[in-house]
């Protein structure tokens, strides 16, 4: 199981994981839900308390993983397997342009 802490900004929004089961995750952060109900990370995930379950990685965060020239370079310098989503996610989206960013949470096997 891969988890990662997910930014708005300079908030905690939420937890994102890949399960043992191959299934993602997102849970929004209570009290970032509480303090900010109408700031979504994204306009498809709108801030909820019940969790995001999707058996591919949410369109949102893959969109944030690099393309191209620039997911070669990174696949080939973290020697991830580009099909790998969720690990380039984890290497290459700490600091996204944008609002959002991508925190690692390290495993206790690691």
């Amino acid at each position: 199981m891969r988890s990662a802490e997910i930014y708005y900004k300079d908030l905690l929004a939420g937890i994102l994981t890949e399960t043992d089961d191959g299934e993602y995750t997102f849970q929004y952060d209570g009290a970032y839900a509480v303090a900010h109900p109408k700031q979504p990370i994204t306009l498809t995930m709108p801030v909820r308390r019940e969790m995001y379950i999707e058996k591919r990685l949410f369109p949102f965060f893959e969109g944030l993983i690099p393309e191209g020239w620039l997911l070669d370079i990174a696949s080939h310098s973290w020697k991830l397997n580009p099909n790998d989503r969720m690990g380039l996610l984890l290497v290459c989206c700490r600091n996204c342009i944008g609002a959002v960013s991508v925190h690692a949470i390290a495993s206790a096997d690691e």
